[in-house]
């Protein structure tokens, strides 16, 4: 039984697919076992990763769906992991190296059932780490303790297959495809830690065309998928200001949706309340941007 699966949800990504292929062959550790989901593909993935499963160079899942988008791709890939450990690396993503070594000695050093798994850094392909690295003296944290601490930046997640897969899975809203990965990620902090290993786990690079530079569309196109992503974040956000923010967020998304219930729906009804104007401030500046198909510009 292998220790680590990486799994890798792929739409429409066979020019870069290769590349995390590619990173995954030259492993020093070959401890893992790589899930490809291909969430409804119609630019060759199939044909592409069926060629590589013959090559027989590392040990390959694929399964294929009905496009769902990327949340409805975690929940299948969690459905389908056997091993003890596992982590999602995109599809235009790659790994050093030397990463699932890192990750599977790490975990046989210092993991046990006190910790839900392990937080890495991502980094450029130049080198530098996405946002900040962990303090030296943080052995362990919580993925929000981190960022409300004053920590910043993506960073790789290696959760236990056994602590994700107690928690709901992503809710599917018809005509939607997208719901914040962190939901899952929130629930989890609230019961567990993870240990903090301060070394690059994966080599990111963000697509023109991928979420992270086209959120106002993603809010404009999928209302109901992140009201109830702020629903969530209401109740486990600790800082006051996150609160309001999150609020306003949740009303500009419950505008869009056309939910006139927000307010009686709410978990934070007063800040809800006190967080409209800010709301129809933002929904009126997504509408904007989206009618002037405008994109945001994205800080790594």
């Amino acid at each position: 039984m292998k220790t680590l699966t990486v799994f890798t949800p792929a739409y429409n990504r066979a020019h870069t697919l290769g590349r995390t292929y590619d990173s995954l062959c030259r492993q020093t550790c070959k401890d893992f076992k790589w899930l490809i989901v291909d969430d409804g593909s119609t630019d060759g993935t199939r044909q592409l990763v069926n060629g590589w499963i013959a090559d027989d160079k590392i040990e390959i899942i694929y399964i294929y769906q009905e496009n769902q988008g990327m949340h409805g791709a975690h929940n299948t890939a969690y459905k389908h992991i056997d091993t003890e450990l596992n982590t999602c690396i995109d599809s235009d993503d790659w790994m050093p190296d030397d990463a699932v070594e890192k990750i599977v000695s790490f975990w046989k050093k210092n993991g046990s059932e006190k910790y839900a798994g392990i937080v890495g850094l991502d980094i450029t392909e130049d080198e530098h780490v996405i946002g900040s690295a962990f303090p030296k003296d943080m052995k362990e944290t919580t993925l929000q303790g981190f960022y409300e601490s004053g920590g910043s930046g993506d960073k790789k997640l290696v959760y236990r297959t056994a602590i994700i897969n107690q928690y709901p899975d992503y809710p599917i809203f018809p005509g939607e495809k997208y719901v914040g990965l962190a939901y899952k990620y929130m629930l989890i902090d609230q019961d567990w830690k993870l240990l903090t290993l301060n070394k690059p786990l994966v080599i990111v690079e963000y697509q023109p065309d991928g979420s992270s530079f086209s959120m106002y569309k993603q809010y404009w196109n999928n209302p109901r998928g992140f009201a109830f992503f702020r629903t969530t974040e209401m109740m486990t956000t600790h800082k006051l200001k996150r609160q309001f923010i999150v609020c306003a967020h949740y009303v500009s998304s419950c505008i869009i949706s056309k939910n006139w219930k927000f307010v009686s729906e709410s978990p934070k009804k007063l800040v809800t309340i006190l967080a409209i104007p800010a709301g129809i401030m933002l929904f009126l500046l997504i509408r904007h941007k989206v009618k002037s198909d405008k994109q945001m510009k994205f800080k790594k």
